[in-house]
C-alpha cells in the first residue's frame, strides 16, 4: 500500500500550564499544536511522522466530517501515547517517531483538522515539542502480482519439462511419498519386522525370523 504526503499548515504552539507541573520559571507541563489542511478535501490518515523532542506522552485528536448537516466533530483517536519511556532520562527524545491508523483508537476517514496534544510531566525537561511534521494519505492500490499455481498437479502446460533424462514424474510423486510413509509406519508397528537381521537379548539369532540351510 503506497502513501501520499498530505500539504499541511501548522499552527502556532499553545502553551498550557497544568496541574503539578508548574516550576518556579512558569513553564507549561502542555502544549497544543493544531494541523489544518487548506487545500486538501477530507482524507483518511494513513500515518503520521515527525521527529520526537522530549515529549513524554502524546494525544491526538482529529475533527471529522460526517455528514453536510450535520457539523464536523472532534474525537480522540490517540490518549496519552508513551513517547519517552523514562520522563526523567533521555530515552527516546529525539528519535523519528511514525504513528499509523491501526494504532489509533478511532477511524482515521474524512479528516479535516488534526490537534497534537504534548504532555511532559517532569519538570526537568522544560523544553519539548515535535519537529519535521509529517501528514500522510492512503495511495493508490498497488497493481496485484500473478503468482503462477503451484499445484501437486499441474496442468499439462504448466509441467516443466524434464532437463535429465529419469526425472521422477510430478503426478507421482506425492502418491510415493504417502506409500513410503505407510510402509515406514508399518515397520514401526511391526514388532518381529524391526527384528529382521538383528541380535535378540540374548545375543542369538532369532530362530523364528532365520533360517540355516
Amino acid at each position: 500500500m503506497s502513501r501520499v504526503s498530505v500539504p499541511c499548515h501548522v499552527k502556532g504552539t499553545v502553551a498550557l500550564q497544568v496541574g503539578d507541573v508548574r516550576t518556579s520559571q512558569g513553564r507549561p507541563g502542555v502544549l497544543v499544536i493544531d494541523v489544518t489542511f487548506p487545500s486538501v478535501a477530507p482524507f483518511e490518515l494513513q500515518e503520521i511522522m515527525f521527529k520526537n523532542y522530549y515529549t513524554a506522552f502524546l494525544s491526538i485528536r482529529v475533527r471529522q466530517h460526517t455528514s453536510t448537516h450535520t457539523p464536523a466533530k472532534w474525537v480522540t483517536c490517540l490518549r496519552d501515547y508513551c513517547l519517552m519511556p523514562d520522563p526523567h532520562s533521555e530515552e527516546g527524545a529525539q528519535e523519528y517517531v511514525s504513528l499509523f491508523k491501526h494504532q489509533m483508537l478511532c477511524d482515521m476517514a474524512r479528516v479535516l483538522e488534526l490537534r497534537l496534544i504534548l504532555r511532559q510531566p517532569s519538570p526537568l525537561w522544560l523544553s519539548f515539542t515535535v519537529e519535521e511534521l509529517q501528514i500522510y494519505q492512503q495511495g493508490p492500490k498497488s497493481p496485484s502480482m500473478t503468482f503462477p499455481k503451484w499445484l501437486s498437479h499441474p496442468v499439462s502446460c504448466e509441467q516443466p519439462a524434464p532437463l535429465i533424462e529419469g526425472l521422477p514424474d510430478p503426478s507421482r510423486v506425492s502418491s510415493e511419498v504417502q506409500q513410503m510413509w505407510a510402509l515406514t509406519e508399518m515397520i514401526r508397528a511391526s514388532h518381529t519386522s524391526t527384528r529382521i537381521g538383528r541380535f535378540d537379548v540374548d545375543g542369538c539369532y532369532d530362530l523364528n525370523l532365520l533360517s540355516y540351510t
